[in-house]
């Protein structure tokens, strides 16, 4: 495999056969091969979003760069924000070439390689290993904790450390028919927040929960109410089905109460069916205005009460913008926000950019200290059609191949 185009299967194979905390190796390995890289390094995104770690292959010296990075204003925010392979001089006559390692809209990091230097062909096969890496990532982090130590860059409790367990490993989704983001930001307390998502032939199912009380009491609440929507979720229940399964669960474990939102979306039609349980109600951007949905809002779960749940209807329309937030984005400090203005202004990025900008509005004016978890989840609905470039600028990440090189 000299210069020509990457073979991808021979790349995979170099994958599996290799442990699986080495993925970062392997491709380094070919693209040293090939080209002559003589650093390669691939940077991780944290769990809050705001900086990167380095994780640089077996025999790199990255000694210089092992602190975290903060990613505001840096060449990597705007790699990751753009999905744009970016390319500059290294200071010492070769290049430096940042690339975007993405899977299905999910930001998982850049691929920063070294070279003398490179032309366009070099360039798209380099984006052919970031987007080849993605997937790698993807399988071997199944196998070992090196992924989710690199995202790591503060102390986790016992507490925080359930409740990401509970969350799905991907934070971010695209299909051709909507893309979804969301971000949790734990408070110094830990309380219950969690959000969901799955998708099936023909249905898209979104959670968003907020488990009463705070450090582990409310994590392990947490942890029953998502065992038991995912239980009823995956036995093929409706919206309805899983909330009175969810609130039974709470019921007979005398655990305490949580708020919920449950939706399933039809991919064809775009009709959500929810249930609302005594949960903020949902936001959405439609024509450029933002307006809160009018829900009825049953009671919380694990509330003993005879009123039963309702199933509710939403159309969606595509260019449909669905935010779903829960209390913690809206109580104490964080009722200075304007959200809906937040909202407005961010609306042609694309959701997980917007979630970095509610979620970080609500950090900046809470001074980093939050008392309750702010979370929110942003559904973009495209119906049969994906958003053109030019309606969503900053959405040009895409799951079928690798992105286009900024040059």
């Amino acid at each position: 495999m000299e210069s020509g185009d990457l073979e991808l299967g021979e790349l995979l194979t170099a994958a599996e056969a290799a442990p699986p905390g080495e993925s970062v190796d392997v491709v380094a390995h070919d693209l040293q091969k090939r080209f002559g890289a003589e650093q390669v390094s691939f940077l991780f995104v944290d769990l809050i979003g705001r900086r990167v770690v380095r994780l640089a292959a077996a025999g790199g010296d990255a000694a210089d760069d092992v602190e975290p990075v903060d990613l505001q204003n840096s060449v990597y925010d705007s790699v990751l924000q753009s999905q744009h392979q970016h390319v500059e001089p290294d200071g010492q006559g070769g290049l430096r070439v940042i690339t975007p390692v993405s899977n299905r809209g999910d930001c998982i990091g850049v691929l920063e390689v070294t070279l003398q230097a490179a032309d366009e062909t070099v360039l798209r096969q380099v984006r052919d290993a970031a987007h080849a890496l993605a997937y790698i990532i993807v399988t071997d982090r199944r196998f070992t904790d090196l992924y989710h130590l690199g995202r790591r860059t503060t102390e986790t409790s016992l507490a925080a450390e359930i409740q990401h367990q509970l969350l799905p490993s991907a934070p971010c989704c695209e299909a051709p028919q909507f893309t979804l983001a969301a971000g949790l930001v734990p408070a110094d307390d830990i309380g219950g927040d969690t959000y969901d998502y799955t998708l099936d032939r023909d249905t898209l199912h979104l959670s968003i929960t907020d488990a009463m009380g705070h450090d582990t009491n409310s994590a392990l609440l947490a942890t029953l109410l998502v065992g038991a929507l995912r239980q009823s979720r995956r036995s093929g229940c409706d919206a309805l089905k899983q909330a009175r399964h969810a609130h039974e669960a709470l019921l007979s474990h005398n655990r305490g109460l949580a708020t919920g939102q449950l939706l399933c979306v039809d991919l064809d039609t775009g009709l959500c069916e929810l249930v609302n349980a005594g949960h903020p109600r949902p936001l959405r951007v439609r024509d450029g205005v933002v307006e809160e949905v009018g829900l009825t809002a049953n009671l919380p779960f694990g509330v003993a009460a005879p009123t039963p749940y309702r199933l509710q209807e939403l159309q969606l329309r595509p260019d449909d913008r669905l935010i779903l937030l829960t209390d913690g984005m809206q109580e104490r400090a964080a009722a200075d926000v304007d959200l809906p203005s937040v909202i407005h202004e961010t609306r042609a990025l694309h959701p997980r950019e917007a979630v970095r900008s509610l979620t970080a509005a609500v950090l900046d004016a809470c001074r980093g200290t939050l008392t309750d978890d702010a979370t929110v989840l942003i559904l973009d609905w495209h119906g049969n059609r994906r958003p053109s470039p030019e309606s969503r600028p900053a959405d040009r990440s895409s799951s079928g191949g690798p992105p286009g090189s900024g040059r």
